[in-house]
């Protein structure tokens, strides 16, 4: 099993949030002043997106960045302890 990247987490969060508010990336990206394409591939895990572009989505999707970054957690604990677990049974 591959690593979990922070990347990938944190664009997976994005996009559940995104689903959950029933917007359309072309909404987000035109309210976090960001390209469509680009939104797109920060929610895919293929572009890192710094600081102030978090920021900016997230103000889009009204999420504070706290609570961003407390779901990204969640889901890295789980693919960590995951791993830890097939390593553990695979010795």
């Amino acid at each position: 099993m591959k690593a979990a990247l922070l990347r990938e987490m944190l664009g997976e969060s994005l996009r559940e949030q995104r689903f959950a508010l029933g917007r359309t990336l072309r909404e987000v990206s035109s309210g976090a002043r960001v390209s469509l394409g680009y939104l797109s591939e920060v929610e895919r895990g293929q572009k890192e997106a710094s600081s102030e572009l978090i920021l900016a989505i997230c103000t889009a999707l009204e999420l504070p960045q706290s609570e961003l970054m407390r779901m990204v957690s969640e889901k890295l604990l789980k693919a960590e302890t995951r791993t830890q677990n097939q390593v553990t049974v695979a010795a």
